[in-house]
């Protein structure tokens, strides 16, 4: 696999996280109705929307075919989720931090490979993994209440 190749690869993998992110924030949401938790949520969801817009304008960019669908990680971090809504909102919260602290690791991997554009890695240095990390805090906070 070429460099090119592999980079296309990452980048469609984190695309399909982000994806996966949306909808599971958008399951999430539902579970709930009260402020500050609902704002919170829809805020993240807006985030991880952004980050699927900025890695399918990269993916086009380098004349590829973005993905369309989170794929079998979206269907895992869905029944998580889904199985967190049932048992109550903390334990809902603890899922969506485990999937934030998941797509940083998967962030942080794609930092570390070579065959990565320096373009994408800047983008996710300077915006996406940030984001993450104040997902996290934010969930932190709306746990501890």
């Amino acid at each position: 696999m070429n460099a090119t190749s592999e980079c296309i690869e990452v980048c469609n993998s984190l695309l399909r996280g982000e994806i996966s992110a949306v909808e599971t924030y958008d399951q999430a949401i539902e579970k709930f109705r009260e402020e500050p938790e609902r704002s919170a949520l829809e805020g993240i969801r807006s985030d991880h929307q952004r980050s699927v817009g900025r890695l399918r304008q990269h993916l086009i960019d380098m004349g590829a075919e973005p993905a369309t669908d989170s794929g079998a990680w979206g269907s895992f971090a869905q029944a998580v989720e889904g199985t967190a809504k049932a048992l109550g909102q903390s334990p809902a919260l603890a899922a969506l931090e485990q999937g934030e602290n998941h797509g940083i690791d998967e962030y942080e991997e794609a930092l570390r490979n070579s065959n990565v554009m320096e373009e994408i890695k800047i983008v996710i240095r300077q915006d996406l993994l940030p984001a993450l990390s104040s997902h996290v805090a934010t969930l932190d906070r709306l746990r501890a209440r």
